[in-house]
């Protein structure tokens, strides 16, 4: 029996199907403009500000989306 559930590699992340999904490519986009955020906070205040501060700032200043309709 086969089991097409899961690949013989065991990062799911190798797997094509799992880089394609929804919540991946958003999870890199967010990624992408938390470290955007990072650099410019960072520059401004003249030290890195480390990931989780300039995640938590990121969050709190730009990412006001509402939760999506099911009906």
């Amino acid at each position: 029996m086969v089991d097409h559930c899961h690949s013989d590699s065991e990062d799911p992340l190798e797997d094509q199907w799992f880089k394609d999904t929804l919540i991946v490519k958003q999870w890199e986009r967010m990624k992408h403009e938390i470290l955007l955020h990072k650099w410019y906070e960072s520059e401004r205040a003249g030290h890195d500000i480390g990931w989780d501060r300039a995640a938590l700032d990121w969050m709190l200043r730009f990412n006001r989306r509402k939760p999506s309709s099911t009906t």
